[in-house]
């Protein structure tokens, strides 16, 4: 993936982030992303920094979600 698309990605998952802290109202954890200092818009930093972001967010807002208690699941197949 290019430096590029990988800040792209990297403000979607920002993005993500805050819709789903918004619709919850609930704050996705984020002390781990936050110590690395790299934003979507910080276009100076490596892409290795980005890369590192990125995972970072995913892990911050898949743990939210995980922990989060659905009390009605959808099946797979439901259209």
């Amino acid at each position: 993936m290019k430096k590029q698309e990988l800040i792209h990605l990297h403000g979607l998952l920002a993005q993500v982030r805050d819709h789903y802290e918004q619709t919850l109202d609930t704050d996705v954890e984020h002390t781990r992303y936050t110590e690395l200092g790299v934003k979507p818009t910080s276009i100076h930093k490596s892409k290795t920094d980005h890369k590192a972001a990125v995972f970072a967010l995913a892990e911050g807002i898949t743990g939210e979600m995980e922990s989060t208690t659905d009390t009605e699941r959808v099946s797979a197949t439901a259209d």
